[in-house]
């Protein structure tokens, strides 16, 4: 069983707890960086078609949102059971593939009906669909290598699967986009 810090955070040093949580939140930025090269290099698909901007920050919400429960909940699972990651990861995809779908059909009506565009509809719930469905599997990837390596998978897991979910939703996004409209 892994073994972490379970003390209560208000009584340790804010230098301690800074030092804890700063490592992470550095690579968070970095990945950001990364994030904004490149959305960069999609420039061309983007000026083409500005509608496609529009969607990004539902996108990459969602994306992240579908991730960030999963995660949530399969921290605390961490934390009362027993590790069952293969049975977790089988119903959090099935979980996920139903909410890609759900929110990639209200996201493409949404699309169609504003933007007038069947490409762009099409774009963005594709783009939900694989995103809804990949963000379970990352939300749990993290939280268990983290765990396996003996770690508090609450403190690192957030901010590492949200670069990384942001990483790859916009991938998707962008790639979807550019398969589709271009």
């Amino acid at each position: 069983m892994a073994q972490f810090r379970l003390e209560d955070d208000v009584k340790e040093r804010l230098g301690l707890l800074i030092g804890e949580r700063l490592p992470y939140l550095l690579l968070g930025l970095c990945g950001g960086i990364l994030v904004t090269v490149l959305v960069s290099r999609f420039e061309d698909i983007l000026s083409k078609n500005i509608a496609l901007a529009f969607f990004l920050p539902v996108i990459v919400y969602m994306s992240d949102a579908i991730g960030t429960q999963t995660e949530n909940i399969y921290v605390r699972h961490l934390a009362k059971f027993k590790d069952n990651f293969l049975a977790y990861l089988v119903k959090e995809v099935l979980i996920g593939l139903s909410f890609g779908i759900i929110f990639g059909l209200l996201l493409s009506f949404f699309a169609k009906f504003w933007v007038h565009s069947d490409q762009v509809a099409l774009t963005v719930g594709i783009s939900m669909l694989i995103n809804g469905t990949l963000a379970p599997v990352m939300a749990l990837i993290v939280p268990e290598i983290i765990f396996k390596e003996h770690k508090d998978p609450a403190l690192g897991s957030g901010p590492f699967t949200t670069i990384l979910q942001n990483l790859i939703s916009l991938s998707v996004y962008l790639c979807v986009a550019a398969l589709i409209i271009f």
